[in-house]
Parts: structure tokens; C-alpha cells; sequence
């Protein structure tokens, strides 16, 4: 009795112990993108989400970036969340990219984040220290990639969540895209 219990006491210490670490508590499905650009022939986005596995989802496609940027370059971005995924039950949420110069989100949530996690199955600009501009005209590609959520939150409520990213500047092209994801809590 006592070994069964001692057992029992040990194994639940484990569990214990292990969902103390500071690891990631959510997952996400990748459920939609979607693309606009005023201008295909300076700015051209076909990405689409691919099936990568058994429950596991990527996006797979390329951007055709053809225009120079300059310091008036803006990009922003803005989070919102929504317990049903019905679209008017999207609500904003704090969690956003203020709109800044394309140099400036380069240098902070691009390189936190966007880098670290299409740096495995695309072509993106890497770089190490200072983004040395302009960001060079090419087509960027990326297959099947599954996002590993470096530099997001440890601790995301579930729901279904939708993010906006816009970018323009003067004589560019304005172009926008949007992903929406279901974020389920991780058991173990």
C-alpha cells in the first residue's frame, strides 16, 4: 500500500514539477490566410495553408517583394480574439505592432520573432545585429511552414485568434495580409 502510494505521490510531483516550467501551455491550428496587395506587379503574395501532418498545419508560398523601401515603409499589425471564430465575435486585443517603419519592426518583432520561426523552411532575410537597409527586392519563399512560436507568450488564452498585418508607404504599394488561428491549451 505504502509503495502504491509513495508511487502515486511521485508521479504526481512529476506532473507537478513539469507543468511548473516556464514552457509554452498552448497550441495552435493554423486555420486561414489571407492576402491583399493594390499593386501585384510591385507586390505579389500566394501563400495558402497546407496540411503537414496529422493534425499539423503550415503555409506554403511565396511573397514577390519588387519595390524599394524607404524609412516611410510602415507596417503595423493588430490582434484580436474571439470564443467562437464567428467573425463579429472578434474583439481587439492589447497585443499589437504599433505602426512603425519597416526598418524599425525589422530590427524588433521581426527579428524576435518572424525570423526565428521561418528561418527553418523559407529564404527570409536573416541577419545578425543591426538590418542593414533596404530590404532587397526578391521573391521570398517559404514550403510548409510550421510555426514554432519562439518569442510569443508563454501563456495564451484558448479561443480563436486573428492577426492583421498592413504595410504602405508613399508611391508603394499598400498590401495586408490576415491569419487566423484556433488556440487550444496544451495538456502535457
Amino acid at each position: 500500500m505504502f509503495f502504491r502510494c509513495s508511487l502515486a505521490g511521485i508521479l504526481l510531483g512529476v506532473l507537478l514539477f513539469n507543468g511548473c516550467g516556464a514552457a509554452r501551455k498552448w497550441e495552435y491550428e493554423l486555420m486561414s490566410v489571407e492576402t491583399y496587395s493594390s499593386d501585384e506587379s510591385l507586390m505579389k503574395i500566394d501563400v495558402r495553408v497546407e496540411r503537414v501532418d496529422r493534425g499539423v498545419y503550415g503555409v506554403t508560398g511565396s511573397v514577390n517583394w519588387n519595390y524599394d523601401t524607404s524609412d516611410e515603409t510602415m507596417v503595423q499589425a493588430s490582434v484580436f480574439k474571439s470564443n467562437s471564430g464567428d467573425e463579429s465575435d472578434y474583439k481587439s486585443l492589447p497585443w499589437a505592432i504599433p505602426a512603425q517603419s519597416l526598418y524599425e519592426h525589422m530590427n524588433t518583432y521581426y527579428k524576435d520573432v518572424s525570423m526565428k520561426n521561418f528561418k527553418h523552411c523559407s529564404n527570409v532575410p536573416q541577419f545578425e545585429g543591426k538590418f542593414q537597409p533596404p530590404l532587397p527586392k526578391q521573391i521570398y519563399s517559404g514550403d510548409k511552414c510550421v510555426i514554432n512560436c519562439d518569442g510569443l507568450p508563454d501563456i495564451v488564452p484558448p479561443g480563436f485568434y486573428k492577426i492583421i498585418m498592413k504595410c504602405s508607404g508613399p508611391g508603394q504599394p499598400t498590401w495586408n495580409a490576415t491569419v487566423i488561428s484556433k488556440v487550444t491549451t496544451k495538456m502535457f
